[in-house]
């Protein structure tokens, strides 16, 4: 390819992305954007009502009809369920939790610090690889990764004198579009595993999913998607953003004696945090381990988030004592406050968003579209891989109406499990073609409570940054993720290799 010809693709395609942002930006601020959809999940339920609109909910053969919000049941779910909506929301909890833990690392200094005495001194050029592996490696953390990740991306970013927005847009890929890869087998595994399993004892007791029967084809996912989240940050997102003019400078002091010092106590108090909860872990009988002795699933992996709470604090009062920002126990919760004081919009937010996606579920218009998907792709009666690939843009799509990995799953599993067991496909394969789907669209969609929770620390760096903003830098990452994993599945399909131990394409 000439060098006129990629520049006249590269501009095409900022001028694409440039047009999105334009019209994303044009709409409602995000609070009022939620309050409008939420509407237009009130009225849409009641026109769909009217018309009888029901769907055989897979698996259980129940009929599942639309409900109207604007019915007497409809409005005392309004009312009722109001305020559950908002406070039984699990990612408010999850990011205020979070934020009380790396606000107070934040607050005393120990992550700048940290930047300035480790990434500063790694090789720059090797810098969005790690954001992007550590993003994709970040699931082993479950959703606790989506408020950790993306704003020390961006932090990394800046402090090296690159587009803070393009590390905050790295680390946001790899973990939302990577999500369902990792080195390890971690909760996503068995989850996924269990519901395939338990389609499969109707049709066949002698075919079982575990959770390592997509290993070795997640283990490739993630080195070939870090290697093409750095290719799509420094060839594609990074140029379109380019110099940072935002306030501040990018230079930063070395780090002092006494910081170091702090940075050296809190590594200390680090390490023996993590020692500490391995031979909690290992210990003859250990309560966070799974009665079987195993830890997927286990209370360990569901505590993860209480877990990571307990080491961010652990740290920052080493480092703030040390420092000697931390001096009383009011320092502490001066501190944690002002954490706070930084997500009071994203509070507002989420209360308009956990109405629009209590609604959504409510009403069943998430069922009955998926599952109408479903039947609309068996209808084509097709055979062979494109029929899979068509299987894995369906699902993509549909993850922008249900973000629940296992939701989804569980209304497509039975559907589409069935229809290829009797093309002789194994459900490991299908169910590999399912998870590369959920994950790339994660990015895009409204119904990812996260990107609320992205774009309140985008505006940290741009307070006219918009949801059109974020969906430009997004997208990128969202197709180009997608081609590539399909193009992975297609080259394990074709040439045999092995998904997981001892599973191919077909039964």
């Amino acid at each position: 390819m000439s060098k006129t010809t990629e520049e006249k693709q590269n501009k095409g395609m900022t001028r694409f992305l440039n047009g999105i942002e334009r019209m994303g930006n044009k709409l409602p601020e995000p609070f009022m954007l939620f309050v409008y959809l939420a509407g237009f999940i009130i009225l849409f339920s009641w026109v769909i009502s009217l018309f009888g609109v029901s769907v055989e909910e897979p698996g259980t053969g129940e009929e599942i009809a639309i409900k109207s919000l604007v019915s007497g049941e409809g409005l005392e779910y309004i009312l009722t369920s109001m305020l559950d909506n908002f406070t039984g929301f699990a990612p408010l909890g999850l990011v205020l939790a979070m934020m009380l833990g790396i606000g107070l690392a934040d607050k005393v200094g120990l992550l700048e610090t940290a930047i300035k005495s480790t990434i500063l001194k790694a090789p720059k050029s090797l810098i969005t690889y790690a954001v992007i592996f550590v993003g994709i490696m970040g699931n082993i953390a479950s959703d606790a990764a989506f408020v950790i990740i993306p704003p020390l991306a961006a932090m990394v970013f800046y402090t090296i004198g690159r587009h803070p927005l393009a590390g905050l847009a790295a680390g946001f890929a790899g973990v939302g579009s990577g999500f369902t890869a990792n080195f390890m087998i971690t909760g996503t595994d068995a989850l996924l595993a269990g519901i395939s399993t338990e389609v499969m004892e109707s049709l066949d007791s002698n075919i079982t999913v575990t959770p390592v029967d997509n290993w070795y084809f997640m283990i490739a996912s993630v080195i070939v998607l870090s290697i093409t989240g750095a290719l799509i940050t420094e060839k594609i997102v990074e140029p379109r953003l380019g110099k940072y003019e935002g306030e501040g400078g990018n230079e930063l002091e070395e780090s002092s004696a006494l910081e170091m010092r702090g940075f050296r106590n809190a590594v200390i108090t680090g390490i023996g945090f993590i020692i500490v909860l391995v031979i909690a872990i290992a210990w003859p009988g250990s309560a966070l381990r799974s009665e079987e002795g195993g830890l997927v699933p286990s209370p360990f992996l569901d505590g993860i988030v209480p877990i990571i709470l307990f080491f961010f604090i652990a740290i920052g009062l080493a480092y703030g004592i040390t420092v000697k920002k931390i001096k009383s126990s009011r320092d502490i919760s001066g501190f944690m406050g002002e954490a706070m004081k930084d997500m009071s919009g994203f509070i507002v937010l989420i209360f308009a968003a956990a109405q629009f996606i209590a609604y959504f579920d409510w009403s069943n218009i998430g069922t009955w579209v998926a599952v109408s998907g479903a039947n609309a792709l068996q209808a084509l009666d097709m055979t062979g891989l494109p029929i899979v690939v068509g299987f894995s843009i369906l699902t993509a799509f549909m993850n922008l109406l249900i973000f629940s990995g296992s939701a989804q799953w569980a209304l497509e599993a039975p559907i589409f499990l069935q229809m290829f067991y009797y093309l002789d496909y194994h459900p490991a394969f299908i169910q590999a073609a399912y998870r590369i789907a959920d994950s790339s669209t994660n990015i895009i969609t409204p119904m990812n409570p996260y990107i609320i929770v992205v774009l309140a620390f985008m505006r940290e760096y741009n307070k006219k940054a918009g949801l059109g903003t974020l969906i430009s830098l997004m997208l990128p990452y969202s197709i180009i993720f997608f081609t590539v994993w399909v193009i992975l599945l297609l080259v394990f399909a074709i040439f045999g290799i092995p998904f997981g131990p001892g599973i191919g394409v077909n039964l």
